[in-house]
């Protein structure tokens, strides 16, 4: 939406039994690195391995083992600043972070509360062609995750997987500016769209990959544009945060949950706990998990075996130089190049790979007719096909291009087009070859389309009697011809013949 003006959308309103409550949403999103080391070890980040075969001695926090920083988790990190238009700070440093964790060895967290590595930043979120919200980004910060306790394989025990213990994090934390749960998971999808067309987190939530902490508050009308003005937040509500969803449906159906949950308890004249809770799908609830803990809880201080984090700006500029067209721009570029609408232009761009898949086969051709073929016809197709991905496509750009190429010289018309390309879907080969091989061409010669025409006239004089009353009858003559040269016929000249004998 570069460069184009939108609308913001209006806060989600929930009607208490009482008064009318506005939500205030703000998202810390936990997105895996996408490095194939750990953030201070060697160990591969291979998904799917044995139990504990990722492990280095630094994970196991063997005595005497000294974490060292992993330069191209940092770089990934700027690189996720730059794509959210963010401030890079040249210096940064870590910190620990005390907690009990029974899957981290160590006994704490190296994370970056003070100084981190990335500053402000901004996404927009699209909600509906000319309808998007601006949500500001707080800051990044670079941070080992924990590993995975498992309780269900014996009744007695629970065992632990180290596996992801050490893998590196990038935390992006919004401001409190998401204004409904639609809002929520759109932010989410924008956000992981962005770290693809990176290449900085792949953004896979079924694997924990992209996970997010929503923070839920609801406040009266008026409160929100308040903070606005001051950045106040006592003029918002207490927040509750509900951790680790990493689903959208089930984003939504938390944040309605918690919403209405907060407003009973306001309404009944009860105060609100901050506390960390989980969502139940099942029971489609939130319950409580612990209180929410403070910074000063977790006992922060700089961590003494790492060095602060100093990097040049030219190295920052190296990587600046280096980042790919971004969904926005490319949005932008299509709507303009191609004269697509933004709807199009959105669906086009949702995946990388869709997107440098369309424009290979808009290349040369028009850009609209390309965008309907790759829509309509191949997403379609795909997604009747077990919802394959564009990657498992057995038509290639250039396949399809050959396709429209023959619409275009008006070899075979719009119908034969689709036969054509399920023709190629099924079975493969050149759309030209099989065109020239199974008689696919369309009649063109005027003469042959005449001569069908004229045989259906003289079957049908009662119907031509009603054609000549009624000029929108005319159309069956022109499926009849279509249906005595199995749909071969050019349809614009039939029905040019069509008027041309029955209507005058």
């Amino acid at each position: 939406m570069l460069d184009l003006a939108y609308e913001t959308p209006q806060p989600k309103v929930i009607a208490g039994a009482k008064y009318d409550w506005e939500l205030v949403i703000g998202m810390e999103v936990h997105a895996q690195v996408s490095s194939k080391a750990k953030l201070f070890s060697g160990a591969s980040t291979k998904f799917g391995a044995e139990p504990n075969s990722n492990v280095a001695f630094v994970d196991a926090a063997m005595p005497g083992m000294l974490p060292v920083i992993n330069e191209f988790c940092v770089e990934q990190a700027v690189r996720t600043g730059l794509g959210l238009k963010a401030e890079i700070h040249l210096k940064s440093a870590f910190d620990r972070k005390n907690y009990f964790y029974p899957d981290l060895p160590q006994g704490y967290q190296i994370s970056q509360l003070y100084e981190p590595i990335v500053g402000e930043g901004e996404i927009l979120v699209d909600m509906a062609p000319g309808v998007a919200r601006l949500v500001r980004v707080e800051r990044i910060h670079l941070e080992q995750d924990a590993g995975k306790s498992i309780h269900d394989m014996d009744p007695n025990m629970s065992f632990v997987d180290l596996n992801r213990t050490g893998v590196a994090l990038m935390e992006i934390v919004s401001r409190p500016d998401i204004r409904g749960p639609e809002e929520a998971a759109a932010y989410v999808v924008k956000l992981r769209q962005i770290l693809r067309y990176l290449g900085t987190c792949d953004g896979n939530m079924q694997n924990g990959n992209l996970r997010a902490d929503v923070n839920v508050s609801v406040c009266r009308a008026g409160q929100y544009e308040k903070y606005m003005e001051t950045q106040d937040f006592s003029h918002l509500g207490t927040r509750c945060e509900i951790k680790n969803m990493n689903s959208m449906r089930f984003i939504q159906q938390a944040i309605d949950y918690e919403a209405r949950r907060q407003i009973k308890i306001l309404e009944e004249g009860g105060e609100i706990v901050q506390e960390t809770r989980l969502y139940d799908p099942d029971k489609g609830e939130t319950r409580s998990m612990r209180s929410k803990e403070e910074a000063h809880d977790y006992r922060y201080f700089p961590d003494p075996d790492l060095m602060p984090l100093e990097i040049e700006q030219s190295w920052v500029d190296d990587i600046a130089a280096s980042l790919p067209e971004l969904p926005d721009a490319k949005r932008a570029r299509f709507m303009s190049d191609y004269g697509l609408t933004e709807y199009d232009a959105s669906v086009l761009t949702a995946e990388v790979q869709n997107a440098s898949y369309f424009e290979d086969v808009a290349t040369g051709r028009d850009g609209k007719i390309a965008a309907n073929w790759v829509i309509n016809e191949l997403f379609g197709r795909l997604k009747k096909d077990g919802d394959k991905d564009i990657s498992e496509s057995p038509v290639s750009p250039a396949q399809l291009g050959g396709i429209i190429d023959l619409i275009a010289a008006d070899t075979i018309s719009g119908k034969i087009a689709k036969d054509l390309f399920e023709i190629v879907y099924t079975e493969g080969g050149d759309p030209a070859e099989i065109v020239e091989a199974r008689g696919m061409k369309q009649v063109t010669d005027t003469g042959a389309i005449e001569t069908a025409l004229d045989e259906i006239i003289a079957a049908n004089p009662a119907q031509v009697e009603k054609a000549r009353e009624n000029p929108k009858l005319a159309g069956w003559f022109v499926g009849q011809v279509m249906k005595a040269t199995g749909g071969k016929a050019n349809p614009k000249a039939v029905n040019d013949l069509v008027q041309a004998k029955l209507g005058g």
